[in-house]
């Protein structure tokens, strides 16, 4: 399995160690990298409905007023 993919097949849409420097900076804590995976899923969800959006406007791009 490569680095960009999960458990699931997924591919990982955020950049890992921008999180985990992140999540350092503003806690001093350590990301597992299981949170990757999570990340990824909600940020799908996010574009999905942001996608409904702006095709129920009939638009073909998605714009940041489509994520509320």
């Amino acid at each position: 399995m490569s680095d960009e993919t999960t458990t699931t097949g997924a591919e990982v849409l955020v950049v890992a160690s921008k999180v985990k420097s992140y999540v350092r900076a503003r806690s001093g804590m350590n990301t597992s990298a299981a949170v990757l995976e999570v990340l990824s899923n909600k940020i799908r969800s996010l574009c999905d409905e942001a996608v409904e959006r702006a095709k129920s406007e009939g638009r073909k791009t998605v714009m940041d007023r489509d994520f509320q």
